[in-house]
Order: structure tokens, then sequence, then C-alpha cells
């Protein structure tokens, strides 16, 4: 199935939209069981979050994007961009935490 890349960057001074918003979004992302092959948190310089980036598997990219849009993050307004990129794993060498 092909994986895309979902890079989503926060709006500015949104910590605590997203902080509320966050158990929603994992709620919904684990709903999608091993279709969702990492994701996490984007971080900035001091380790505060900044976005999220998601590795996914979808038909194609106008499913990518719907799971993108669907995202509790999104629809809150979390989000100052969203990107979904197609992305094909060649080195898969990590162990989930």
């Amino acid at each position: 199935m092909p994986q895309f890349v979902l890079l989503c960057r926060d709006k500015p001074d949104s910590l605590e939209l997203r902080m509320a918003t966050r158990p929603a979004h994992l709620e919904y992302f684990q709903s999608y069981g091993n279709k969702l092959l990492l994701g996490g948190p984007m971080l900035d310089g001091k380790g505060d979050p900044i976005g999220s980036m998601m590795v996914i598997e979808a038909a194609d990219e106008a499913q990518a994007r719907a799971i993108a849009d669907e995202d509790p993050y999104n629809k809150a307004g979390l989000f100052a961009d969203v990107g979904v990129v197609p992305f094909k794993t060649v080195i898969e060498n990590y162990s989930a935490k």
C-alpha cells in the first residue's frame, strides 16, 4: 500500500490548543492501527512542539489528505499548514517505544 508523510506545522503560540486537543488526536490516529507507521511531534530547539509528522499508509494521496483533514488537531485550527508527501520506506531500522 502507498505511504505518505503528513507534515503539519502549528500556528504560533498554539501550545495550549495542542495540549487540549491531544487526547482526541491520539485516539484518532490510534484508530488506524498498523496503517500509521510512525508519528510524533516536531520540536523546536527548546524541545517544545511546533508541529506533527506522521507516516501513514493510504490508498492514494486523496485518501491521505482526507486523513489529515480529519485529524482533530487540524479540525481545531492548530495547523498553519499541512503537507502530504508520497513516501517509500527503504530502510526500516527502528523500534517502537
